[in-house]
C-alpha cells in the first residue's frame, strides 16, 4: 500500500448498531470501506472469510451474538459466533497480512473490582456470553499476536439499534416514573465515539504506531444505569426526578451481570490515540440523533 493510498477496511456485522456507525465514520474519513452484514458474510465460514478478507488492510469484527440472556440457554451457538468466528477471522488475517480489530466486552471480567480493570487484569467471566467472548480474545492472541487488537467495550447505545437510552426516553412517554438499577457501575458508551476510536486505532496499527493486544474502548467517567437515565431525562428537558433508583434484585435475568464494569484506559497513550470523552459529553452529542424507542432521529 502506498503512503497516499486510503486504508482498505472490511467491517463484519455491518448492519448492527456499531457496524453502521463505523461504516459512516470511515466513509466520512475518505477510507475505502467494504461493509458486510451477517447475511452477506458468515464469520464462521472459513472459505468465505478468507475470500472476504483478501485485499483489505484492516478488518473490524463487529459481528457478534449480542443476546446475553439467550447465550445462557444456547451457549454453544453463542460461542460459535463469539469464539470460533474471531478464530476464523484471525486465521484469515494471519494469511493475508491484515490487521484485525476484535470488539469484545467488559463481561470477560467478574465485575467484583473496586478500581478500574486494566487491560492485563485477570479475566473470569460470570456468564456464557462472557465466556464466548473470552474464547474469541484468546484465539486472536494465539493466531495473530503481532497484528491482533482486542477492544473491550461496554454499555453501548446508538442511533441504529435498540438501546437503553432510547428505551428510557420511550418509557418517559408512557409512564410518569421509571425505576432504574443503581447498583451496577460502568461507562455508558456511544457507538459513534467507539467507532471514531476504532478508526484511529486501525490507522495507528497500519502505521506501526500501536502495539498489538488489548485496549479498553469505553467512555471516560463512570455512572450507574440510574445516572444514565437521569442524565437522558435532564438533557432532553424532562424532569430527572421521574427516574427512581432500584436494585438489581428487582430485575432478575437469566445471565448474571457484573456489578462493576469500569475499564482503565492507560493503553491508548501507547498507541497515540486519545481516550474517549466523558460519558455525559458523549450523551449530549448522541441525543441529537436518538429518538424514543430505539429509532434513529437523524
Amino acid at each position: 500500500m502506498s503512503a497516499d493510498a486510503p486504508i482498505r477496511w472490511l467491517i463484519t456485522g455491518a448492519a448492527g448498531m456499531l457496524g453502521r456507525d463505523l461504516a459512516e465514520v470511515l466513509a466520512e474519513s475518505g477510507a475505502d470501506v467494504t461493509a458486510l452484514t451477517r447475511a452477506e458474510l458468515d464469520i464462521t465460514d472459513t472459505e468465505a472469510v478468507r475470500a472476504a478478507v483478501k485485499g483489505h488492510d484492516v478488518v473490524v469484527n463487529a459481528a457478534a451474538w449480542t443476546d446475553v440472556d439467550g447465550a445462557e440457554a444456547e451457549e454453544a451457538a453463542a460461542t460459535r459466533i463469539n469464539g470460533e468466528g474471531p478464530r476464523v477471522l484471525a486465521a484469515a488475517c494471519a494469511d493475508s497480512g491484515a490487521v484485525l480489530l476484535q470488539v469484545s466486552t467488559d463481561y470477560v471480567f467478574p465485575g467484583d473490582a473496586t478500581e478500574p480493570y486494566r487491560h492485563d487484569a485477570p479475566t473470569s467471566p460470570v456468564n456464557a456470553y462472557g465466556r464466548g467472548k473470552l474464547a474469541g480474545e484468546q484465539a486472536i492472541a494465539e493466531l495473530l499476536p503481532e497484528r491482533g487488537y482486542v477492544v473491550r467495550t461496554a454499555w453501548l447505545y446508538g442511533a441504529h439499534g435498540r438501546n437503553f437510552v432510547s428505551t428510557m426516553l420511550g418509557l418517559a412517554e408512557q409512564r410518569e416514573t421509571v425505576d432504574v438499577v443503581d447498583d451496577q457501575r460502568g461507562q455508558p458508551t456511544w457507538t459513534r465515539a467507539l467507532a471514531r476510536q476504532l478508526r484511529d486505532l486501525g490507522e495507528a496499527a497500519v502505521a506501526g504506531r500501536a502495539p498489538a493486544g488489548v485496549y479498553h474502548g469505553t467512555a471516560s467517567g463512570t455512572g450507574t444505569w440510574f445516572d444514565l437515565a437521569r442524565a437522558a431525562f435532564e438533557l432532553t428537558g424532562l424532569d430527572p426526578e421521574r427516574v427512581r433508583p432500584t436494585t438489581s434484585e428487582k430485575f432478575v435475568r437469566p445471565a448474571r451481570r457484573p456489578s462493576y464494569s469500569v475499564l482503565a484506559h492507560e493503553r491508548w497513550a501507547e498507541a497515540g490515540v486519545a481516550p474517549q470523552p466523558h460519558w455525559r459529553d458523549q450523551l449530549t452529542e448522541a441525543l441529537r440523533t436518538l429518538a424514543p424507542g430505539g429509532r434513529s432521529g437523524a
